[in-house]
């Protein structure tokens, strides 16, 4: 079947504006985690005594939903995608909350909240909401200085991330503080303020290491292996070692049999075990090409809130994965953040499904009203 420009239809109008690069990398990443789900989960799932591909099973089922999420929400227009990420963002801010006092705790933090037998993460649907919100009140002061969307901006940062904190999420904390200083800056805001941002979040983090135990001993751990069991940091990197460039080959690896998260926050070792640093540095550069293609194609050549948004939401996709990527190859202390698409995860994947559907409909091409010309006969005066 040929679409034709000449045809009117949603679908039609769709598919000519929408970036199609962009949605062909996040498909092939898709696609990679579930390959990549074949190699790291049936192990898992025979040491917990349940069938060989409950696990694989489980990664499709939670992929092929991000995939209708993500694409049904690229079929919205900005503003409805503002609306989606204020519906969105409350919702997840009240289910935090709820979080604190009744939610499971496993170790040591609260961050799920259980529903009808499944576990949610709240906080993964607050991110890209959270975004999208914080563009939009950025881009509002731009263009309507009198309005204090500006101290919103910052009130809405805050609590967000005192929520984190109390469940304790510190590497979500600074997931979205990265986040949000990249979109302070890029919203044209003073130097001086961005510097001060980022003291400011140098000291969160140091009161983070001083007040939160499991902070300071990973930290400590990090900086000084003697101190404490390196065991999974150790054997993820020794992965790599063993794969080489081209890898042992599907299935041959032995990291996803000791190690309990090798399915979730360690299978970029499992992947550069079995397949090599070659598919490592294939998928890191997929993961790369979004934000390239975003910042190259779209930020600063639309309105404010499109381009700020777009921005972040892409900044937020990729730097998840990178974070996971550096923890795997001991660049920075373990975060239990999941790799996009590729870790297995119900909430993670549903979230990242909502955060690239929001950057395929924020980034369409649409006609720019201002731009477009009117003809003759409109432009003269009536009278």
């Amino acid at each position: 079947m040929r679409l034709s420009r000449a045809e009117r239809s949603l679908l039609v109008d769709w598919w000519f504006t929408v970036d199609r690069a962009l949605l062909a990398a996040v498909l092939v990443i898709v696609g990679a985690g579930l390959l990549l789900s074949l190699a790291a989960s049936p192990s898992i799932a025979i040491k917990r005594g349940l069938p060989t591909f409950y696990f694989v099973e489980r990664h499709a089922a939670f992929a092929l939903a991000s995939v209708i999420i993500l694409l049904t929400i690229s079929f919205l227009s900005p503003v409805r995608v503002r609306r989606l990420a204020l519906v969105t963002l409350i919702a997840a801010l009240m289910l935090m909350v709820m979080v604190l006092t009744v939610g499971s705790e496993v170790n040591g933090a609260r961050r799920w909240v259980q529903f009808a037998g499944y576990s949610l993460q709240p906080s993964e649907f607050a991110k890209p909401a959270f975004v999208v919100l914080s563009a939009w009140l950025m881009a509002e002061g731009e263009r309507r200085p009198d309005m204090p969307t500006m101290t919103v901006a910052v009130a809405l940062y805050l609590t967000c991330v005192v929520l984190l904190l109390l469940e304790p999420d510190v590497g979500q904390a600074l997931l979205v503080s990265l986040v949000w200083s990249a979109l302070f800056l890029l919203a044209g805001r003073p130097l001086s303020w961005f510097f001060a941002l980022l003291a400011g979040l140098l000291a969160l983090l140091l009161g983070a290491y001083l007040s939160l135990g499991y902070v300071r001993w990973r930290v400590d751990r990090f900086l000084n292996p003697s101190v404490g069991d390196t065991f999974q940091s150790d054997r993820a990197l020794q992965s790599f070692i063993e794969g080489g460039f081209f890898g042992k080959g599907p299935g041959e690896g032995t990291i996803k049999a000791v190690l309990p998260d090798a399915r979730t926050d360690f299978i970029y070792a499992v992947i550069g075990e079995e397949y090599g640093v070659l598919a490592c540095l294939v998928l890191l550069a997929l993961f790369v090409l979004v934000v390239v293609r975003v910042f190259a194609r779209h930020v600063g050549r639309r309105d404010g809130f499109a381009s700020l948004s777009s921005a972040g939401l892409a900044l937020l996709f990729v730097l998840q994965a990178i974070i996971n990527m550096a923890v795997n190859v001991g660049l920075v202390p373990a975060k239990g953040m999941t790799l996009p698409f590729v870790s297995t995860g119900g909430s993670s994947m549903l979230a990242i499904g909502v955060t690239i559907g929001m950057l395929l409909a924020l980034t369409r091409q649409r006609p720019d009203p201002a731009r477009v010309k009117k003809p003759k006969f409109l432009s003269r005066p009536l009278l």
